[in-house]
């Protein structure tokens, strides 16, 4: 009995949890066409999602591509197929490793970042003060958040796939002495346009995902400030493991 009660408890937190986030979601969109809109609090957001997340972003990006490439030279020079390696990388990138990697970069920094904010706000009764003053909380704290996640999002990735197929080249041509003529060709001759788009949708999804997460997470912590850490802990763990699972289905439902 012990085994099936945990087992239900788990289910019912798993269900709660989904809920919750869906309802809001709904919240949010509905937040999106009311009055007031806070143009000021989405740049700000911008700013702090996408600006202060660009050196990691691509810091992250020029290794990956570097790391790829050079795994991949070696491995190939075993069946003679070196000039492949620039497509790998390009591919790779485009359509899994530039849009995963930013946002669980993006969810580490900026997605923890929110839950320890809104969190710090609960427990200071900064949100009752805001029901008080009949301000509706997801309107003012959710949808700038949320939609500077969406917005901003696909172009870190975008500046992630130039970066990391940078990286590759450097790493290929400069140190493994690829040529360079056949790399760049290769590079971009087997790209198509739904590898860029289907990496957008992916990364607009991830950044739907992670604010959302972070905001919930911050919106519902208890517990002074133990629960402002634990809400910051869980907000990054979530958010990672949402990232990875929707990337599956977006992934089997874009190719």
């Amino acid at each position: 009995m012990g085994a099936l009660e945990a087992l239900g408890r788990l289910a019912l937190a798993v269900l709660e949890f989904h809920g919750r986030c869906v309802s809001l979601l709904v919240l949010t969109v509905r937040g999106l066409f009311r009055r007031p809109f806070d143009g000021r609090a989405l740049a700000n957001q911008v700013v702090r999602v996408g600006v202060d997340s660009l050196p990691v972003v691509l810091l992250t990006a020029v290794f990956t591509g570097a790391v790829l490439a050079l795994q991949t030279f070696t491995g190939f020079q075993r069946f003679h197929a070196e000039a492949y390696v620039g497509s790998v990388v390009s591919l790779a990138m485009l359509r899994e490793l530039a849009p995963v990697l930013t946002g669980l970069m993006v969810t580490g920094r900026s997605g923890s970042a929110m839950a320890a904010e809104i969190g710090s706000m609960r427990v200071t009764e900064q949100i009752d003060a805001l029901v008080a003053l009949a301000t509706d909380p997801v309107q003012y704290l959710f949808v700038p958040r949320i939609l500077a996640g969406i917005v901003v999002l696909p172009m870190l990735v975008v500046l992630a796939n130039a970066l990391g197929i940078t990286g590759g080249y450097l790493v290929a041509v400069r140190l493994l002495g690829a040529n360079p003529v056949v790399y760049v060709g290769n590079t971009f001759q087997y790209l198509e346009l739904n590898d860029l788009w289907s990496g957008l949708i992916k990364s607009a999804v991830f950044g739907l995902l992670l604010t959302l997460i972070g905001c919930q997470q911050g919106f519902d912590t208890t517990g002074g400030a133990e629960g402002v850490g634990r809400s910051t802990t869980t907000a990054v763990v979530l958010g990672s493991l949402a990232i990875l699972v929707s990337d599956f289905f977006l992934t089997k439902v874009l190719f």
